[in-house]
């Protein structure tokens, strides 16, 4: 199972309601179902139990819902180990020229002519 199908189950198995879910991750649901799916057939049995009125996970779900939670926890404290540390030398913007002029504004560079 990689990092999205991970996520798509989880949202999926937390949410209960697959509609939810896809809102929730900002995917649309048929796209959240297919990947739901193909998960399911990747491991031979299903998660979500079709039969019932509403979405329940199956008892494979459930031993799956919190081993994927922990997969996705392990993988966000090791990307958290290889961030960068903050901070560093800054850099110098070098920016685009001269600013704009503004209507009112006396013009940069010139002088008023004296009399």
């Amino acid at each position: 199972m990689d990092s999205e199908q991970a996520k798509y189950f989880v949202a999926a198995g937390e949410e209960l309601h697959f509609a939810h879910a896809a809102k929730r991750l900002g995917v649309p649901r048929s796209t959240l179902i297919a990947a739901i799916k193909r998960l399911e057939g990747d491991l031979g049995y299903p998660l979500f139990d079709y039969e019932a009125e509403s979405t329940v996970l199956t008892d494979a779900g459930e031993a799956q819902l919190t081993k994927a939670r922990l997969d996705l926890k392990k993988a966000a404290a090791a990307a958290a180990a290889n961030a960068p540390a903050p901070g560093g030398k800054a850099k110098a913007s070098k920016g685009k020229g001269r600013a704009p002029a503004v209507k009112g504004a006396p013009r940069v560079g010139k002088r008023r002519q004296s009399r």
